[in-house]
């Protein structure tokens, strides 16, 4: 079975994680420190994708449909 992340992908989360320990990783919208161990791992693999790093795609919430009837 194949690799689901790159190395690169995992570097990418590795150093917004020291980012985030140091004090130095923001978020993007609000530009506020990050705090969050997940938010940081979100953040690194976001920013994984957008370097076209081998990630799967962001899980979304099911979309409900409405039937006219």
């Amino acid at each position: 079975m194949a690799a689901r992340y790159s190395k690169a992908a995992s570097k990418k989360v590795g150093t917004a994680m020291k980012e985030r320990k140091k004090g130095t990783l923001k978020s993007g919208r609000s530009g506020k420190k990050v705090t969050s161990r997940k938010q940081a791992i979100a953040i690194g693999l976001s920013k994984a994708r957008k370097a076209g790093k081998k990630v799967p795609a962001k899980k979304t919430a099911a979309k409900k449909t409405r039937r006219k009837s």
